[in-house]
């Protein structure tokens, strides 16, 4: 029986990340947000921007507009104290391009060691061990710097 390490991270802020390189979608919880916090969609747009694909050679070439969508937490942008829940879609997922990955493990992937880890191989691009997967972390470190402008 496999006991995976879980997605979360943090203790007064609380993180869980969530989703799959080309599923629907990946995002984030985040517990611990304090009340009564301004928090705009700009905000984390803006380090969502830095980050996503396609904006030189070096990166991959996928085109995700990376659209960030606050949907529990806050109201009015104002933070009500509860979880915010942050999500991204993945516009262009293609996870036909993975099928023949559970016939081999690819080159310089985190196949083998997800396969380890959950003891299951996400076929749809490399699943959570994908630069995908930081939306999240990005989002949730937005958070983290309005936080921290207001105390």
């Amino acid at each position: 029986s496999c006991h995976a390490q879980g997605n979360s991270m943090g203790k007064l802020l609380k993180i869980t990340t969530w989703g799959e390189s080309h599923g629907g979608t990946v995002g984030v919880v985040i517990d611990g947000v304090p009340p009564r916090l301004n928090i705009t969609q700009q905000d984390i747009q803006r380090d969502l921007d830095r980050r996503k694909p396609g904006q030189s050679s070096i990166v991959s070439p996928r085109r995700e507009s990376d659209e960030a969508s606050i949907t529990s937490g806050l109201q009015s942008n104002v933070t009500l104290g509860t979880p915010l829940t942050i999500l991204v879609a993945n516009k262009d997922a293609r996870p036909k391009d993975y099928e023949k990955i559970s016939m081999a493990y690819r080159p310089s992937h985190a196949d083998y060691t997800y396969d380890q880890k959950y003891q299951i191989l996400a076929q749809s691009g490399g699943g959570r061990s994908s630069a995908r997967e930081t939306v999240g972390r990005v989002a949730a470190g937005a958070v983290a710097k309005c936080i921290l402008r207001h105390f």
